[in-house]
């Protein structure tokens, strides 16, 4: 067949490697990977040189909010946020938005607002609460990709969290399906204590907001996942984990057969929380941001495979709901928007610490497709979608806000000097973002699960 385009580059990352190379699309599939000189006469010919060729990222842990708290954000700015980063697929979280995904009324519903709208493919994650063990095959036929549940108050009325029995339930049900729990593991027994504790401190200092959120509750929680998937045969999944004393309890849980994976995110490898100011509500999230020591361990077990993937958490919401002016952490809503940034900021800390960059198509590309069963995401090989992203590893840009796509300008990055720029994004063979512009129509597609 003679290709529709080749996109080709002397640092495409292919095959676990990065080696010059030619991508032979067709019809938005890739039909070859061959040598950088194979070029078909007459074929149209995107030569990106010496920047990187990559795979696009799949982005599995997203919070877009609409239908519902579309102020907050929607799938058109989070969808463009994600093409300028070079972002070709998504996975929508079920909570934020009104109805949560709980059903499949309601999975319809958050379909039909996306329909359209989207410049990149969007998949989305069913809940599990309380008492809806019964909907989760039923939303599974309908398309979902799995499911998230919370162990701790998720934050809005409508998204209840699980106790120990639900969460039996969820994994019973889901034991066989191969679609996976996605849990925040926080417990509120030890939250509920050190917040007892701390009663009476300034809630503008970030100390306070750390106590209040102790590595124990994490453990504690991730420690009873480990046991329930032994006892279900499950697969589950933590997500953004931000406690390394739980990497023991995660290797262990592994070694003892348990199909427990974990993911973390940028902000946990960037930050330490010796260097967030008092009042900074911006870097406000749960799990907190811990120690610098504490992200060094998450580093070393990302490189060693202990840790999966790398995620955005992107989770935004007006500028008014993070108290920017009081800087009270205790009132403020918890969540980092980062969606556009998530390949930069892993770039910018990888390359400081030696790491190759065909690791972060493992983290960002792979392990997220493999995670949400994107059988035709996450790698440039033959029968894959040719989604691209186009990056210049050497250079650098500072973050402001002018740049940000997504609804709101709120982040804690404004100001970082950043590593790996993005200059083009492919969704199947179609350009759907080069330098700033957006020259595509919106085109993303639902990503159903696959039988």
């Amino acid at each position: 067949m003679t290709p529709d385009l080749i996109v080709r580059g002397l640092r495409v990352v292919t095959g676990g490697a990065v080696r010059p190379a030619s991508v032979h699309i067709q019809g938005g599939t890739i039909v070859s990977v061959a040598g950088y000189d194979e070029l078909p006469a007459g074929c149209p010919v995107v030569d990106a040189q010496g920047a990187v060729v990559m795979p696009g990222l799949v982005d599995a842990h997203v919070h877009i909010n609409e239908p519902g708290r579309t102020e907050w954000e929607g799938f058109e700015t989070a969808t463009r946020a994600a093409a300028a980063g070079g972002v070709t697929s998504l996975v929508d979280m079920p909570l934020n938005s009104i109805p949560p995904t709980t059903t499949v009324a309601h999975l319809e519903k958050k379909a039909r607002a996306a329909e359209g709208r989207c410049l990149v493919d969007v998949g989305f994650w069913g809940g599990a609460v309380p008492g809806n063990a019964g909907e989760l095959v039923p939303l599974l036929e309908a398309g979902a990709l799995g499911f998230k549940c919370f162990m701790v108050d998720s934050g809005v009325a409508e998204f209840g969290h699980v106790a120990e029995a639900d969460l039996r339930a969820a994994l019973e049900v889901l034991a066989g399906t191969g679609a996976p729990l996605l849990v925040h593991a926080e417990l509120p027994g030890p939250i509920d204590a050190a917040r007892a504790a701390i009663a009476g401190l300034d809630p503008r200092t970030y100390a306070a907001y750390l106590r209040s959120r102790p590595r124990e509750a994490e453990d504690q929680a991730i420690a009873l996942l480990a046991s329930l998937c032994q006892a279900t045969g499950a697969a589950a999944h933590v997500v953004h984990l931000s406690s390394a004393t739980a990497l023991d309890i995660l290797r262990r849980a592994r070694d003892g057969g348990a199909a427990l994976s974990a993911e973390t995110t940028p902000h946990y490898l960037h930050f330490a929380a010796e260097e967030i100011p008092d009042g900074a509500t911006p870097f406000k999230c749960a799990p907190p941001i811990r120690e610098r020591q504490n992200r060094e361990e998450l580093w070393a077990a990302l490189a060693g495979g202990l840790i999966d993937l790398v995620v955005s958490d992107h989770s935004p919401c007006t500028p008014e709901l993070k108290r920017l002016e009081a800087g009270d952490f205790d009132a403020a809503w918890g969540g980092i928007s980062s969606l556009q940034l998530g390949l930069s900021i892993v770039w910018t800390d990888a390359r400081r610490r030696g790491i190759p960059l065909e690791r972060l198509a493992d983290w960002l590309c792979r392990g997220p497709a493999r995670l949400a069963g994107l059988r035709r995401k996450g790698e440039i090989a033959r029968g894959f979608d040719a989604d691209l992203v186009i990056w210049d590893p050497d250079a650098s840009f500072r973050v402001e806000p002018p740049i940000l796509q997504h609804r709101h300008k709120v982040t804690p990055y404004a100001g970082e000097e950043l590593h790996g720029v993005v200059e083009a994004t492919y969704l199947r063979g179609e350009k759907v973002h080069e330098r700033g512009s957006f020259p595509a129509e919106a085109r993303g597609r639902w990503l159903k699960r696959e039988g």
